[in-house]
């Protein structure tokens, strides 16, 4: 049993510390350093290391992680998400799909519609912050009307945000969980949905029983166009029925931009800008994957991975301990970084060896490091999500924080739950495809 060196991970210490340490330093904002100038000092870091090895060597040991086939096929996964978000925004399918859900839901369960619609646009668009963004004034809105808490109502959205967050098959977890560990995206996705679906259906309990009675009639009209919504429909229908992603993204894309020239939306000079605009929202985490597969295979090299390996095979003890081993770890790393992709990108390699050790199948390890990341992205105070959803509030009388709306964030507490107890009582099963 190789025991590898925990010097190896200073890399990951550099970066946690000044990712940490520059946030504390400007009042507490997290999202102050950009998170590619914090990798990028690592992998120099990690360069001056190890004095042994040349610099020749280091450097080709670096590109080879980031030529990985798994990494480069995860970057173009994220520019063509990229392209067909931008789209499909630009059409009005995300304006089309909220007012459709609110026209056909009942005016006594709109707390729980939001959090349906959440789940079916976070789900289709891949994207927790953009939901949050659509959802949050309309849950506003609901409580000012209805009287309800405001942190119940926009908590409501966070927690359909979070849903799709984690399950959708353009999300940017998804892209990475399943492309650090081998395994496809229909195959995640029946796993996943049966470690979190009964904390879906707790949630919209929940939410029932403590919105009953209330009543929200919405005076202004809902316009929507079906047609807007169906790039979605096709993405997604065809992604559950294991459709290629990087196709059906094209196809959705080139759906998406048809519609929008149809409809007037933008002309035919603005195409090209549409779809631009899309990309380049990806353009960190793309750059950020590349970047941090050079650090880990600088890391692996020096031992940094075996050392990881080691101390938890002295802490696990069986096939369960390691499931839980690999929670804890995305967990741990999305707390300290507050991103769940970046969290799943530094995660994976190291999951994907305990997966191997402990004989845990790729699609089951995808699933527990997209879960536990989603659901600390879901909780914590310093995440991109919640500090979206409170900005809304920020300067009116319904004015909450970060602390008043996490309680009121019942999916991502569920998830976990949920996957937990599936690990504990759930019934061992066998690695059945290759990682």
């Amino acid at each position: 049993m190789k025991k590898g060196h925990a010097w190896a991970l200073l890399p990951i210490v550099v970066f946690l510390a000044l990712f940490i340490g520059y946030g504390i330093w400007n009042d507490h904002d997290f999202y102050k350093m950009p998170a590619i100038a914090g990798f990028v000092t690592a992998l120099v870091v990690a360069f001056l290391m190890n004095p042994k090895v040349s610099f020749h060597e280091k450097l080709n040991v670096a590109a080879r992680g980031m030529a990985d086939e798994n990494v480069m096929i995860m970057c173009l996964v994220f520019v063509m998400a990229g392209a067909f978000s931008g789209s499909v925004s630009a059409a009005g399918g995300a304006d089309s799909t909220v007012n459709f859900g609110l026209s056909i839901l009942p005016s006594n369960i709109v707390v729980v519609g939001i959090f349906l619609i959440g789940c079916f646009i976070s789900t289709s668009m891949g994207t927790s912050v953009g939901t949050i963004t659509v959802l949050s004034p309309i849950a506003i809105q609901v409580a000012e009307k209805t009287s309800l808490p405001v942190a119940l109502c926009i908590g409501a959205a966070v927690c359909g945000a979070m849903f799709g967050d984690n399950l959708s098959m353009i999300s940017d977890t998804t892209i990475a969980a399943t492309r650090t560990q081998g395994c496809d995206m229909k195959d995640k996705f029946r796993e996943n949905i049966k470690l979190v679906f009964p904390a879906a259906i707790v949630t919209i309990i929940i939410l029932f029983a403590c919105t009953m009675g209330s009543n929200y009639r919405i005076e202004e009209p809902l316009t929507y166009d079906f047609i807007r919504i169906v790039p979605y429909l096709v993405v997604l229908i065809g992604a559950l029925l294991g459709g290629n992603v990087i196709m059906l993204l094209a196809g959705g894309t080139v759906l998406s931009l048809g519609v929008g020239l149809f409809y007037g939306d933008f002309g035919p000079k603005d195409i090209f800008t549409v779809m631009g605009d899309g990309i380049m929202s990806m353009y960190d985490i793309t750059v950020i994957s590349i970047i941090v597969a050079g650090v880990v295979a600088l890391i692996r090299m020096n031992g940094g991975v075996d050392w990881i390996l080691y101390v938890i095979r002295r802490l696990v003890r069986g096939k369960r301990g390691a499931e839980i081993g690999i929670a804890a770890l995305s967990a741990a790393v999305d707390c300290a970084t507050a991103n769940n992709t970046i969290a799943i990108v530094i995660a994976g390699p190291v999951a994907k060896e305990i997966a191997e050790e402990y004989d845990i199948s790729p699609k089951r390890t995808a699933s527990l490091l997209d879960i536990f990341t989603s659901v600390c992205q879901g909780l914590i105070p310093y995440g991109a999500q919640i500090l979206t959803a409170v900005s809304f509030t920020a300067g009116t009388a319904l004015e909450i924080s970060p602390v008043d709306l996490i309680p009121y964030c019942f999916y991502p507490m569920l998830m976990a739950v949920s996957a937990l107890l599936f690990i504990i009582f759930g019934r061992k099963g066998k690695k059945t495809e290759k990682s």
